[in-house]
């Protein structure tokens, strides 16, 4: 059991640690309730309670969410519409965000699947320089997907 004051108070009944608590107007918590005895605290729970979401509420602020931009082909795609495509793929990556190059067939067009594969290596070549291929492509489906994340700049 430990106290208000974060002391020592030894090992006990849970009656007389609620005794203590309730003399103390404070409440009994157990802290880790896996230990064997059981860890108890005498802590105003409210106050407690208000703590830990301060806490987590502070964690939640220095995390950085990382998005996936998805950018769509096909595979008849024209030099000019490939480097718009590039264009927001690289504005992304700029950002920080991870993008989903997607190289999608319909119809006929799949049975040419693997041929069309050096557009999406085309891609990874051209935006080299401020990315790095997370997942190399793949096929999913009627489609050819690579994924590329931003690179670490130290």
């Amino acid at each position: 059991m430990i106290g208000a004051e974060g002391e020592q108070l030894g090992i006990m009944s849970a009656q007389e640690a609620q005794k203590l608590a309730y003399e103390a107007e404070l409440d009994l918590v157990k802290i880790a309730p896996t230990a064997n005895p059981p860890v108890v605290k005498i802590i105003d729970f409210s106050k407690y309670r208000y703590e830990l979401k301060r806490r987590e509420k502070e964690n939640k602020k220095k995390q950085k969410v990382i998005e996936i931009k998805e950018v769509r082909l096909s595979p008849n795609i024209d030099t000019n519409d490939l480097n718009t495509k590039m264009g927001a793929a690289r504005k992304f990556l700029e950002k920080g965000n991870k993008v989903k190059v997607n190289l999608r067939f319909r119809g006929r067009e799949m049975t040419r699947m693997m041929q069309s594969k050096h557009i999406l290596d085309e891609i990874a070549e051209q935006l080299s320089d401020i990315s790095q291929v997370d997942k190399p492509s793949k096929a999913e489906g009627r489609s050819l997907v690579i994924i590329l994340s931003p690179k670490k700049s130290n």
